[in-house]
């Protein structure tokens, strides 16, 4: 289930604060004002890692979420900014969030387009420059939890 890996990727980050770099636990109100400044509804998840860390970084793997409420002028790791940003400059679907940046030309994104049966929607690998008819929407993990894990992984695999 979704929750027992996202609480064990949640348990070993707060092991390990030493490793990360967190912005710090968002408020509802402004979770609230990014869910509906994006037309999205935040899985059970995701919303609790917003709750805990807000945005930031685990070693070199940076986990966008959410900094402040200034959607317009901001940065990575902002997920609610360069979603925004996104979906203006290469009309990124309205049904994805950008969770993350590998680095080279993908994002990877919470698709809302699908969910299972808790709600929780899986990360997919978004390829700017290539027609939206045309994605392949490969899924990298099955539901938020899944990939912060697996973020973990790697990079202790790195150290």
């Amino acid at each position: 289930m979704s929750l027992e890996t996202y609480n064990q990727a949640k348990q070993y980050l707060l092991n390990n604060q030493e490793k990360g770099f967190f912005v710090g636990p968002r408020p509802q109100e402004l979770i609230t004002l990014a869910e509906e400044t994006l037309g999205l509804k935040f899985p059970v998840s995701y919303l609790d890692f917003l709750k805990t860390f807000g945005a930031g970084s685990f070693g070199a793997q940076e986990i966008y979420g959410i900094i402040h409420d200034d959607f317009e002028n901001s940065s990575v790791p902002d997920a609610i900014w360069c979603t925004l940003t996104e979906r203006k400059e290469i009309d990124l679907p309205h049904h994805l969030l950008i969770i993350y940046h590998t680095g080279f030309e993908e994002f990877f994104c919470l698709d809302f387009s699908q969910q299972d049966t808790y709600g929780e929607p899986p990360v997919v690998a978004f390829v700017p420059g290539v027609d939206n008819d045309k994605q392949q929407y490969e899924v990298i993990a099955k539901d938020f939890g899944d990939f912060l894990l697996y973020l973990i992984n790697l990079e202790q695999e790195e150290i």
